[in-house]
């Protein structure tokens, strides 16, 4: 019986077991879908297709943010913006159809399948992919301002809006503390203890404004990027509400996949989507088809831009679902960094 949560059988059975709550749940108190399909029936497609590429920039710029923290984090690496991009890109693919926020670990294991063993990257890479996250904190909290001053907000999505604002200013202020602490000796140190000491490493672009205020401003375009992309499929859709009500929509889809329990959040999403487009006076249907067609432009990018990469990288699906699974790919690493004599691990430290 323990392992029945480790079993796939098992958790296969969860996942549709909860998938076929939603799909009830949304059958029983959802819109009418004769409706919904009379909206996608009307769609004017031209701001679709600037919607995808206003999403396509987003990816961008967002990558260029991660390569500026990673080449914090590993200057003796040469990581030229390609490979970030691409084992960005994989990672898109990953939280898109894998539960558990898998992509994270996905781009992580891309990164690190072509760099030297034995020397704590994967643990210096996830504290790369954690400084990124922290990066979202600043333009999320510009959005939070921006809509609590211009938006019409249901009273519920105040209080969650405060909330995901009050994690990440805390997230934010933990790496800023993690990021003070001295550059670890690894020499002699416990395992765990220099695993964890590899992942503070990945803090490392806070140490330098420069290159940290660099990396806030390409988040924050890649921010206003994806606003854009909102708004710009609000028209797609028939839906003429103003930029704050898309500012609304961006925060509490966002909201919505931050603890993904099924690939997507399908109908999580839509339902978070509709509900504050009622008080612009958009009806469920065309709200619900809106959130449809919202995640189904996001994930086109992601998943099509990964589906390139992955093919690029030499990956299968198969191989991208056992990333999810890094801590193997770490003991390696460990174990080899163990056999290296005591110099060249202090090399490795001053790099």
């Amino acid at each position: 019986m323990k392992r029945l949560p480790h079993s796939r059988w098992a958790r296969a059975g969860l996942l549709f077991g909860a998938l076929a709550i939603v799909v009830v749940a949304l059958w029983w108190r959802g819109p009418k879908w004769n409706l919904v399909a009379d909206v996608f029936g009307a769609v004017t497609w031209r701001w679709i297709v600037l919607a995808l590429i206003l999403n396509l920039l987003s990816v961008v710029v967002r990558a260029f943010a991660w390569q500026t923290v990673v080449s914090q984090a590993l200057r003796g690496a040469e990581l030229g913006f390609g490979r970030v991009f691409s084992a960005f890109c994989v990672g898109l693919l990953a939280n898109s159809v894998l539960p558990a926020r898998t992509g994270e670990l996905a781009r992580v294991a891309v990164l690190t399948r072509r760099l030297p063993r034995g020397r704590g990257y994967t643990a210096t890479l996830l504290g790369t992919v954690f400084t990124h996250r922290v990066f979202d904190v600043p333009p999320v909290l510009i959005l939070v301002v921006y809509v609590l001053l211009t938006a019409k907000i249901p009273h519920w999505a105040i209080t969650s809006l405060v909330i995901a604002a009050a994690i990440g200013v805390v997230l934010l202020g933990a790496a800023l503390l993690g990021s003070r602490l001295r550059r670890p000796v690894l020499d002699g140190m416990h395992p765990v203890r220099r695993v964890l000491a590899m992942a503070r490493l990945g803090l490392d672009v806070l140490r330098s404004p420069f290159a940290a205020a660099i990396a806030i401003f390409f988040q924050c375009v890649g921010w206003a990027f994806q606003l854009l992309a909102v708004y710009t499929s609000m028209r797609g859709f028939g839906i003429q509400a103003p930029l704050p009500a898309a500012a609304l929509v961006l925060l509490l889809m966002n909201v919505a996949l931050i603890f993904p329990l099924w690939p997507g959040n399908v109908g999580l999403l839509q339902a978070a989507v509709a509900l504050p487009l009622r008080s612009y006076g958009v009806s469920s249907a065309r709200g619900f088809a809106y959130g449809i067609g919202l995640q189904v432009i996001e994930m086109s990018v992601g998943v099509g831009l990964g589906l390139i990469f992955l093919a690029r990288e030499g990956l299968s699906f198969a191989m991208l679902k056992r990333m999810e699974r890094p801590q193997e790919q770490d003991t390696i690493e460990r174990a080899d960094e163990a056999e290296q004599p005591p110099i060249a691990r202090r090399e490795i430290v001053g790099s």
